[in-house]
């Protein structure tokens, strides 16, 4: 039973840093990709960065040069995800989810939204 489990969200001021967690509770397994979305009140689901098994990495726009999506390297499977937040602005400040599928097909396309498991998300607020 796969259980996707974020941590690391918080308030921070605008300049700030964070580091998000996601941990597949039930481990040793290796999921194709492991991707970060985030979600503000009326708006879509945005895909934020993406992480593929071959170590191939995708950024939204608005979060390129700030944050940085990664696995523990020390692992040669993709069960974990991190994303280091760096510079942080007002409207980065949504629920962060952490999303996992086997297959790395589509992983790095930005629309692709159809993921097989979810965290439950975690808040990053911050303020100006």
């Amino acid at each position: 039973q796969v259980r996707l489990v974020e941590s690391g969200g918080g308030s921070v001021q605008a300049g700030g840093s964070l580091r998000l967690s996601c941990v597949d509770t039930d481990r040793a397994r290796s999921f194709g990709c492991m991707a970060w979305f985030r979600q503000v009140a009326g708006k879509e689901r945005e895909k934020v960065a993406a992480l593929r098994s071959d170590g191939r990495t995708r950024y939204e726009d608005s979060v390129k040069g700030r944050f940085t999506v990664s696995n523990d390297n020390a692992k040669s499977i993709l069960d974990i995800l991190y994303l280091e937040m760096n510079n942080l602005k007002p409207e980065d400040t949504g629920l962060y989810y952490c999303a996992a599928d086997h297959s790395s097909a589509r992983c790095l396309e930005s629309g692709n939204v159809n993921f097989e498991y979810w965290g439950q998300g975690t808040l990053v607020t911050v303020s100006s």
